[in-house]
């Protein structure tokens, strides 16, 4: 069965009980496997069935719930067009296109005009697409300037806000007024004639407050309740009673001052506008990690074209393009160094502050900066499949996902407004039957108040933005966490397992030791070694090879070579017998061996792969390599056993070699000579003693036991096979990105508690008091509007996390 994903921008939710009500909608559509709403970031990803259902019903259900779905817009002009027929043929193909969502064409106007998702396909690809039918697109600039739906919705919110607020202000003055210690202020008696303020209230009311009535309806009418209830609702009562007060005003006579409640509900209406304007404003910057990765692409790209240099858009580079990058430039793409030498700063992508040396075949990645000399690369990674736009997707997708915390939150919400409606309506009655009987005004206050009060935005905002800034954080340090359950789950892990080749080590042999025998210099044992295993293709051998060139010493060709399986090499240099080998070797040659055994010994408890050379029959020395212990390794370590970690190695290698890497690091347990489709097995061994487990690897090798681990964390350079391998993918070849993630996870966990205690403890225990009578409806509302945005602002204190020992 074929299984989609899509990601769908919505607008219109007001709280969390607005996402859970799109999410159960859904859910419950037909060829649906899994829907999650993000109320934070305004967002639904929807696994289905593409055989069952088009994701058009998405749309149509969304809106059918009373939201909108927002798509990205660009237009077209088209030339190549003879006829309507053609018109229908790019029409059609567009509207066949993944991402696309309505595509139309203008035959008089010869335009095209393209709704779509900018996550799925993008305009170049669009021009690409018709371009195979014949026809060109040229795409309007001034169309493709997308503007961004939340700048859209801080503008509008923000016009809201200026106009309820000049309305409001006398209104807010004529209560202030009522205050004993304010009697001195000066009140234009218009003001307190009930008709005004009624001309006042009413257009905040009912054109600002129009979003609440609207989204009221739309949640009644799907036999659900969210924010939009609980505001309608107490305004509205605080509304009509004032216009009851004042026919009651006028038919006594119109004497004295009508103690009205016009102001409460304008009041009401503005402060939670200027909290959902604070609201947008803080919750786009949660989203600027993403912001922030895609601002790192480079612009432009200076391209081999016919044999010419040209510069062109970044996305219109192709695969096989030669790119040309100069000193201080950025890597437009993924690609092949094919010619030059340079440093590239990697830190964007990996957080290595420490440029990396790139030669011939080395590969780079786009948005690094070129830092010396310049270079042409060959690209091979375009648009969406390069590192960053993969690194972006990860971001995304973690950022949609729902952490387990988040779904029992979603569950309470759900409830929480009906149960608040319940609770208000009963205090109404308390008061009016039981503490004031028959005193209306005495029983609507507190009723207010409870409604006002009791919204649970900040309820829905507490898990998603934590997770929001948190993970964005972490992508910025590299350490991309593939959902948000993963950010939660990670904080629990009890023990970390190691793989050691790549891992804890550098993955590449390196010469370490040289120890010549009687008779012979260094740099004569190291030429003869050089020159026989120059054409070797055996790993130690290049490495071995590499050491001396980088001494400097020149290398000249052998003939006669001989590799011999499980003993070592035999060639002739300069007409003499060169031998690198075991101690069978030289025993086979007759070689008397000088003491070698011992120093032989010492050097392969180091965990070193030691080789003895003999020249023309003579013990020349013994030469080391070795897969050498990372720089950070030890530290990083020792970083784990602070947090509380049992740290294991787990290799393939023999147990000598393996001691003798983990004795350099710190690491006590080794579990050792276990073959990669064991390693999974030794996970579970670990689980089944009741322990919560971390695998580090290199995602593709320890795929198995990255799998099978509670939580899987590739180490590397991020490529496609890492990022599908692993829960967590380190950017950075350094283990201080394990304890990162730990750290990274605990303190969002914390965070989300955080928020989530203010937000019970506040919509909990403000209802009782407002019950009581002890809260003016006003200042409930101006208390749940800021709610939200203290919430909002407490997650955003992840942004500034620091990855310190």
């Amino acid at each position: 069965m074929e299984q989609k994903e899509v990601s769908l921008t919505i607008s219109g939710m007001t709280c969390a009980a607005c996402a859970n009500k799109i999410e159960k909608g859904l859910s419950r559509v037909e060829g649906v496997k899994e829907a999650n709403v993000n109320f934070a970031l305004e967002k639904t990803t929807i696994k289905y069935d593409p055989s069952v259902v088009d994701k058009k019903e998405f749309e149509a259900k969304i809106e059918k719930l009373g939201y909108q779905v927002i798509h990205d817009k660009t237009e077209f002009d088209i030339s190549g067009m003879t006829c309507a027929a053609c018109a229908n043929r790019i029409e059609k193909r567009m509207n066949k296109l993944e991402g696309v969502s309505s595509a139309n064409v203008n035959f008089a106007l010869e335009t095209l005009s393209v709704e779509y998702d900018n996550r799925a396909i993008n305009p170049n690809e669009m021009v690409e697409t018709i371009k195979k039918l014949g026809f060109t697109l040229i795409p309007k600039q001034d169309a493709r300037e997308t503007v961004d739906h939340k700048e859209k919705e801080i503008e509008k919110q923000y016009g809201k806000f200026i106009f309820s607020a000049i309305l409001t202000l006398p209104l807010l003055w004529t209560m202030v007024t009522h205050f004993e210690m304010t009697a001195f202020l000066y009140m234009p008696g218009m003001f307190m004639n009930p008709w005004v303020q009624l001309a006042l209230a009413t257009p905040v009311q009912f054109i600002v407050g129009a979003q609440f009535y609207k989204g009221a309806y739309q949640a009644l009418k799907n036999k659900s309740a969210n924010m939009d209830v609980l505001v309608a609702l107490g305004t509205s009562a605080a509304y009509f009673y004032s216009i009851y007060l004042g026919w009651e005003w006028m038919a006594a006579g119109g004497q004295g001052m009508p103690e009205l409640y016009f102001e409460a509900a304008a009041v009401i209406i503005t402060l939670i506008v200027l909290g959902k304007l604070f609201e947008v404003r803080a919750k786009g910057r949660t989203s600027q990690a993403i912001q922030k990765l895609l601002g790192l692409q480079a612009k432009t790209a200076r391209v081999i074209r016919n044999g010419e240099e040209v510069e062109i858009p970044a996305e219109e580079v192709i695969v096989g393009d030669v790119v040309i990058i100069k000193p201080g430039e950025k890597v437009p793409v993924d690609g092949e160094l094919i010619e030059g030498r340079s440093a590239i700063d990697e830190s964007m992508i990996t957080g290595e502050s420490i440029p990396v040396d790139k030669s011939i075949g080395d590969s780079v990645i786009g948005a690094t900066i070129n830092k010396n000399g310049s270079i042409k690369v060959k690209a091979t990674k375009v648009g969406r499949d390069t590192a960053l736009s993969q690194i972006v997707k990860v971001v995304e997708e973690a950022q949609g996902s729902k952490a387990d915390i988040q779904r029992l939150v979603d569950k309470v919400s759900g409830i929480f407004v009906p149960v608040v409606v319940a609770i208000a309506i009963a205090t109404f009655l308390i008061w009016y039957f039981i503490v004031a009987p028959g005193d209306l005004r005495q029983a609507l206050i507190p009723m207010i108040s409870i409604l006002v009060i009791a919204c649970p935005c900040a309820l829905g905002l507490a898990t998603p933005t934590s997770i929001m800034a948190g993970s964005g954080r972490a992508a910025e340090m590299g350490l991309l966490f593939k959902g948000g359950e993963h950010l939660e789950n990670t904080q629990n892990i009890q023990t970390v397992v190691l793989d050691k080749t790549g891992t804890v080590t550098k993955g590449q042999p390196e010469l370490t030791d040289v120890e010549i025998a009687e008779g012979f210099t260094e740099e004569d044992v190291l030429y003869y070694v050089g020159s026989a295993e120059k054409h070797s293709e055996h790993p130690l051998a290049q490495a071995m090879v590499k050491g001396i060139k980088e001494k400097g010493i020149s290398l000249n060709d052998s003939t006669d070579f001989e590799a011999i399986p499980g003993y070592g090499i035999r060639a002739i240099v300069d007409n003499k017998e060169i031998l690198a080998g075991t101690r069978n070797l030289m025993k086979q040659h007759s070689v008397p061996m000088k003491n070698a055994d011992s120093l032989m010994e010492e050097l392969e408890n180091q965990g070193k792969t030691a080789m003895l050379i003999a020249v023309e029959g003579q013990f020349a020395g013994i030469i080391a390599v070795a897969d050498t212990v990372k720089e950070t390794s030890k530290e990083a370590i020792e970083r784990m056993h602070d947090l509380g970690l049992e740290v294991i190695m787990l290799t393939g290698d023999n147990e000598r070699t393996a001691k003798a890497i983990a004795s350099q690091v710190g690491i006590t347990h080794v579990i050792a000579e276990v073959i990669p489709e064991q390693k999974s097995s030794e996970v579970k061994k670990l689980q089944e003693q009741g322990k919560k487990v971390a695998m580090v690897g290199d995602g593709i090798n320890d795929a198995p036991a990255l799998a099978v681990a509670d939580i899987g964390m590739a180490i590397g350079t991020g490529t496609d096979v890492a990022i599908e391998a692993a829960d967590i993918t380190l950017m950075r070849g350094d283990l201080n990105s394990v304890a990162d993630a730990i750290h990274m996870s605990r303190k969002t966990m914390k965070n989300i508690k955080q928020n989530l205690f203010f937000a019970f403890i506040y919509n909990t225990s403000a209802i009782p008091i407002a019950a009581v009578g002890l809260l003016a409806p006003w200042v409930a509302g101006a208390a749940m509007a800021f709610s939200s945005v203290s919430v909002v602002l407490n997650a955003l204190r992840l942004q500034k996390v620091k990855f310190t020992k």
